[in-house]
């Protein structure tokens, strides 16, 4: 096939899936779901014009690396920390439980032992792009039961990964040949694993420092990063998305990690849309697809209800509330994308055929699509339910305090504005988060300990909901660029007392109207300051000369600071500092 013909089958995907994207995003559908329907249509399922080869083969490996590697980027172990040992005890009993009753599912419906296994294997995994998508959109993710579940999904994804290396594995033959196999494979991902980890405390932190504030760089750097641990992970006979996964995984711990996620998910999701219409292409025909149709219906019904019971129990369980049991059970029933995932690679490994890809297709658009509707009313139907539940209760429920900014300050920008506010927000709010793009900024901050902070820009969803700026109280914006600003009044609560800044007289008189609490004028207050001290030099110079020692000893002490953190270069601005001051006070006694 020609070089033209591949790159046309690569523009025919991309075209379909943004259109049938945009129809399944009216109905409120995943774009996961638009993507594998975009390989069914084009595949030989429906029209049969695009090959599963060359150009579209070579960006769906692509897409799968990329995907792991956004999962490790989302693995940050602090926001579990909290509940860790339940998250643990729930995600190893589920795994367990659900694998055997998709087991005893497939039994029954009569499949052979090696599809057995395969659909065994595939179907536990929750859809952790859709579940934390929606619950994020939802504001949900850093609720108790969004904790758990993303705690759970971590646990699945590490599990994922060594199915995945597994079956990837060259020698499956018998159970021996499984067990030296898996061994190797645990063995090898603890030596990387163990490097990931290393690498963020010791290495990434200094390397990331440097280059943070160029954005450009910054990003290239990160992907650098996947593509070494794909190229160790490859030299270690891994598969190499095993590498792309823990590369992610190093950098998720870092401050960093919410504006790289931001900052990779648009790239992530362009070779995400090949990958999964790839799975799409790999289904022989429509005959395929259909051939256990009302196995697939049965299944997922089975599986949906009984996953459902099985989280509901094992949440329950740890002692959490029913109302947290219930959200957190009901978010994780669906059948996910990655029983499609290991399906190809069952199909490659020869274990099975493509009407079992069809079957495991089948049960993940069905249960995918369902689960988007209850996990968006998961609320309005456990309100529903709620009296029938509230038999569950036994009274002695301990759920977890977990961590999240409530009833706080939020200081957009970290200068000279912020600075001399943040005392005084720290006396009236619980707790005062700063958000900056500046590494020197941040050191500063993480040196202090006395603020939380969000390292990112502003303008990056992920980054306003770390710092939870919809249930912020107070917030303060140092930004001039009326956008931002516009932004920050539109999204935060209407309760909320807001201070924002402006240069020019129309942009704040634009900011009032949208509801702004205070616009403060820089070129105004400086004006102001300006006549203050030129009255007081003219009627009190003594004052003046205190005044004005006030200010050089607070730029002092940043300069010192500044030495301290970077050396010889901030240490030559300081002696020019002083230089100037002696200068100024020799002026002043005369």
């Amino acid at each position: 096939m020609s070089e033209i013909a591949l790159a046309a089958d690569f523009a025919i995907i991309v075209v379909v899936a943004t259109v049938i994207g945009l129809l399944a995003r009216q109905t409120g559908q995943p774009t996961i779901i638009a993507y594998i329907l975009t390989g069914i249509l084009l595949g030989p399922v429906a029209l049969d014009i695009v090959t599963n080869e060359g150009l579209v083969e070579l960006m769906g490996d692509l897409g799968f690396a990329f995907l792991l590697f956004l999962l490790g980027l989302k693995m940050r172990f602090e926001d579990i920390r909290e509940i860790l040992p339940s998250v643990t005890n729930i995600a190893f009993g589920q795994t367990v439980m659900q694998t055997a009753l998709a087991f005893l599912v497939a039994l029954a419906l009569g499949f052979d032992t090696n599809e057995i296994l395969v659909i065994s294997l595939a179907t536990v995994f929750g859809a952790t792009p859709i579940i934390v998508k929606i619950l994020t959109d939802k504001d949900e993710i850093t609720s108790l039961p969004g904790k758990i579940d993303v705690g759970v999904l971590i646990v699945q994804d590490i599990y994922l990964v060594v199915v995945l290396a597994l079956f990837t594995a060259d020698d499956l033959g018998n159970a021996s040949e499984i067990a030296s196999t898996l061994a190797v494979i645990l063995v090898m991902m603890s030596f990387i694993g163990i490097f990931s980890l290393l690498s963020s405390r010791y290495i990434l932190p200094q390397l990331f420092r440097r280059i943070a504030d160029n954005k450009d760089v910054f990003l290239i750097v990160a992907i650098a990063w996947a593509f070494l641990f794909v190229a160790i992970a490859e030299g270690s006979d891994l598969d190499p998305k095993v590498g792309a996964f823990l590369a992610g995984i190093s950098l998720a711990q870092l401050p960093y990690s919410k504006e790289l996620e931001d900052r990779i998910t648009p790239i992530t999701d362009f070779f995400i849309l090949v990958f999964f219409a790839t799975i799409g292409l790999q289904i022989d025909g429509l005959s395929s697809l259909l051939a256990y149709w009302w196995q697939a219906i049965v299944a997922s019904i089975i599986l949906m209800v009984g996953n459902f019971w099985i989280m509901f129990y094992l949440i329950d369980r740890e002692g959490f509330a029913v109302e947290t049991s219930f959200l957190g059970s009901i978010n994780m029933v669906q059948v996910s994308e990655f029983s499609l995932i290991v399906g190809a690679l069952a199909i490659d490994q020869g274990l099975i055929d493509s009407d079992i890809l069809g079957y495991l297709s089948l049960m993940a658009l069905l249960t995918m699509g369902i689960s988007t509707y209850i996990i968006a009313y998961n609320h309005a139907i456990y309100e529903r339910l709620e009296p029938w539940f509230r038999r569950f209760e036994s009274g002695d429920e301990k759920d977890a305090d977990i961590s999240r900014y409530e009833n706080h300050a939020v200081a957009i920008g970290y200068d000279e504005i912020t600075e001399r506010a943040l005392p005084l927000l720290e006396e009236h709010f619980e707790e005062v988060v700063i958000i900056d793009r500046q590494t020197d900024h941040i050191e500063e901050l993480e040196e202090e300990g006395r603020y939380e902070y969000v390292f990112g820009d502003f303008r990056h969803t992920e980054v306003r909901k770390e710092s939870n700026l919809k249930g912020a109280e107070f917030v303060l914006s140092s930004s001039v660029e009326r956008e931002v600003n516009e932004a920050l009044l539109a999204e935060v609560n209407e309760d909320a007392t807001v201070f924002v800044e402006a240069e020019r007289i129309d942009d704040a008189r634009a900011l009032y109207d949208r509801g702004a609490t205070y616009v403060i004028m820089t070129s105004h207050l400086a004006a102001e300051k300006l006549s203050e001290y030129v009255e007081l030099y003219v009627t009190d110079q003594t004052s003046f000369d205190e005044a004005i020692s006030r200010d050089i000893d607070a730029i002092e002490a940043r300069q010192h600071r500044a030495v301290r953190r970077f050396g010889d270069d901030a240490e030559d601005d300081t002696e020019t500092l002083e230089d100037g001051d002696q200068r100024q006070g020799g002026e002043s006694d005369g």
